[in-house]
């Protein structure tokens, strides 16, 4: 790639005039990215989608542009995803009827994503095979690699022959047409070609493909009026947006008008809190706790290393203390959160703070696109902390340190990756009040799958209702380790259950064999219902069902038996210290098991003290279809009746008091877990 028109100069042109120098950017080079656009589609309007698309990303992403990477780089890799994108979008097969069988990009479309993303950077737009793993997120050895590979199909699709030559020397083809190949090895694979016919028919052909591939950059002939019709597009959406701009700053201009006129009434008749926090509170959460005078704006600031938090306000009541804030990076686009976990400590947790309590509820982070949030540099949460002890106080917050939010999961290895902080020292003394909550009885029993619950009490607080309930695990073959909701339903109000505020363990009732927990929904406060529907989701059973299977490490594997109707099967017995046994089960919808539960029996367990652990699982996400979605790509709440099975187990076992090999000889299945999906609905009076 010619970098030298990557110059500081245009780079500060670029952000001087936006959109027309982006224009003029792509104008300088359309016959390349043409070229680039037509391995992913074949139809004009298609390639100009992509032209589009990349000018507006790229426009709108201008501010995270750095000065030490290359701009053409940088540029491309928008085209490529935005290509990639379009083809996922879009299929070509249709277009591909129209194009010759021997055309260059009909054979391109026969080709790996890799392989033809690297030809076509490679050849179409001259990036360096550094430039190429930069874009593609691969090394220089997988360059060469595809790029050899890629090139060897085109030639067998174009109908050049087939050539072989002698695979020890195949990898020096690229080097050596690129004239980067060291003068001794060049010399030395120069001495074999000259010796070699088959190597000589090989190169050659190999060549032809290669200064084919070169040379289509020039011979690709653009569409008349393509640049034009791709800028009148843009110039079309900057119109309508700044349209849209005039007419919400004469929205915003009306309302301030109206404003002032029902300021003066708002006083009068006693409703300019609920005016007020309808139009000036954008979280809808605290706009309503801030309309019934259950909270106050507090917006305390404070500020470090470049970060800025603000605390909006606090709500305090028997079961949290929510707090809302903002936090703003004034010198780049991150976005950070506070966890109450890390990082964040409580001064005078031991004077205001419940220390009975024994669990804090989990604060996820909140979809910034959901709440309308377009500045990448801001995030705006909430944090959950333990109930306050006292009637009002201060609490005296300090946070350390602020954890990063991925902001494309897709893009950036989503929430599984690396966790990242921002340190810093930031103090406030938030004030507060605590605010009543309404507790009902409610002594209900219900049969939910042949096992005894009891829903215990109802606590209706301003920030969420809390559902306490109980469950028998006595005797029996199956048990209940885990309840979920669906919901709560009034007359007038549906609200639902919070993913991770449920399942909260409060204690046990030995003596009754009686365990209580709690979950938690959004809240019914203001509601003030007089009967509640409660409507179950989904109990989590362990089930006892016992199975011996005799394992033997001489016979040959894999070994396979049947269990519920399924089959597993011993792929591997491994006898050492540790020992390993790798099992697999088939997987359907049928199948009765989700996991197994099991404990295994050596030639060692009478005289000597044998341990166990799982080393490694994998399993699969299924739905009620029997449709499998994958596990770091999936929205739990958009999936129908989601049960996660295990597949594959790698268990080790170790001898703790010797160095003598464990000798696995019997498989005891001990029974299983599953997860049954209820629609029990129990109505509540609340008293």
């Amino acid at each position: 790639m010619n970098t030298s028109q990557t110059a500081p100069l245009l780079i500060s042109r670029v952000r001087e005039k936006d959109l027309e120098m982006v224009m003029e950017w792509f104008l300088q080079r359309k016959q390349s990215f043409y070229a680039l656009g037509q391995i992913y589609v074949s139809k004009q309007e298609d390639i100009e989608d992509i032209f589009y698309r990349s000018i507006i990303s790229i426009h709108n992403e201008l501010h995270r542009f750095k000065k030490d990477t290359s701009f053409d780089t940088w540029a491309i890799s928008h085209f490529i995803h935005n290509g990639r994108d379009l083809t996922k979008d879009k299929s070509f097969r249709d277009s591909e009827s129209q194009m010759s069988d021997q055309t260059l990009f009909h054979a391109f479309h026969q080709l790996d994503d890799l392989e033809k993303e690297g030809i076509a950077l490679s050849y179409f737009n001259e990036c360096s095979y550094e430039e190429v793993g930069r874009i593609l997120d691969i090394s220089e050895e997988k360059v060469k690699f595809v790029l050899f590979s890629g090139v060897r199909k085109l030639r067998k699709e174009l109908d050049h022959g087939s050539f072989e030559g002698c695979p020890e020397y195949h990898k020096h083809y690229l080097d050596y047409l690129g004239r980067t190949m060291d003068r001794p090895e060049k010399v030395e694979f120069e001495m074999h070609i000259y010796h070699c016919q088959g190597c000589q028919e090989d190169l050659a052909s190999f060549q032809e493909v290669v200064l084919t591939l070169a040379g289509m950059t020039d011979a690709v002939e653009v569409p008349a009026g393509l640049i034009e019709r791709i800028k009148s597009k843009v110039e079309e959406r900057e119109a309508r947006r700044q349209r849209k701009k005039k007419k919400r700053k004469s929205i915003w201009l009306s309302i301030a008008g109206v404003f002032a006129m029902v300021v003066s009434m708002g006083f009068v008749t006693g409703g300019f809190s609920s005016l007020y926090y309808a139009w000036t509170e954008e979280d809808e959460q605290l706009r309503v706790i801030l309309q019934h005078d259950l909270g106050e704006r507090l917006n305390l600031e404070s500020e470090s290393n470049g970060v800025k938090i603000t605390i909006k306000s606090v709500v305090a009541d028997d079961v949290q203390t929510l707090v809302f804030y903002e936090i703003e990076d004034t010198e780049k686009d991150n976005r950070y959160m506070m966890n109450a976990h890390e990082g964040v400590h409580i001064e005078n947790e031991y004077d205001v703070m419940r220390r009975d309590v024994q669990h804090m509820y989990y604060s996820p982070p909140v979809d910034q696109d959901e709440i309308q949030n377009e500045e990448k540099n801001v995030y705006k949460g909430t944090m959950s902390l333990l109930p306050v002890s006292v009637g009002s106080g201060t609490i005296k917050l300090n946070v350390a340190r602020l954890m990063q939010i991925v902001q494309d999961p897709k893009k950036d290895g989503g929430y599984r990756g690396e966790v990242t902080f921002a340190e810093g020292d930031w103090s406030f003394d938030i004030p507060f009040t605590k605010q009543s909550s309404r507790v009902h009885k409610l002594d209900k029993e219900t049969d939910i799958d042949g096992i005894q619950v009891r829903l215990d009490k109802l606590t209706v607080a301003p920030t969420t209702t809390l559902l306490q309930y109980s469950f028998q695990n006595q005797g029996g073959d199956k048990r209940i380790d885990v309840i979920t909701f669906d919901a709560l339903e009034t007359d007038k109000k549906k609200v639902e259950a919070d993913l991770f505020g449920s399942n909260m363990y409060v204690e046990s009732f030995d003596q009754e064999g009686w365990t209580a927990y709690t979950s938690s929904f959004n809240t019914l406060y203001f509601e003030n219902p007089k009967e509640v529907t409660i409507q179950f989701d989904s109990i989590h059973l362990s089930v006892d069902d016992r199975k011996t299977i005799e394992l033997d490490a001489a016979k040959d594997m894999p070994q396979t038996f049947e269990y519920l109707g399924n089959n597993i099967t011993i792929d591997e017995i491994k006898v050492g210290n540790p020992a390993k046994v790798i099992l697999t089960h088939d997987v359907s919808k049928d199948r009765p098991y989700e996991r197994v539960i099991y404990g295994f029996s050596s030639d060692h367990l009478r005289t000597e003290n044998i341990s166990m652990g799982v080393s490694d699982t994998d399993g699969v996400l299924m739905d009620k279809t029997g449709k499998i979605h994958k596990i770091d790509a999936y929205e739990y709440d958009q999936m129908n009746q989601p049960r996660y099975f295990e597949t594959i187990q790698t268990i080790d076992f170790y001898n703790d008091s010797s160095r003598e090999d464990v000798t696995p000889t019997k498989l005891e299945i001990e029974g299983y877990s599953t997860t049954k999906y209820v629609d029990d609905r129990v109505k509540v009076k609340l008293d």
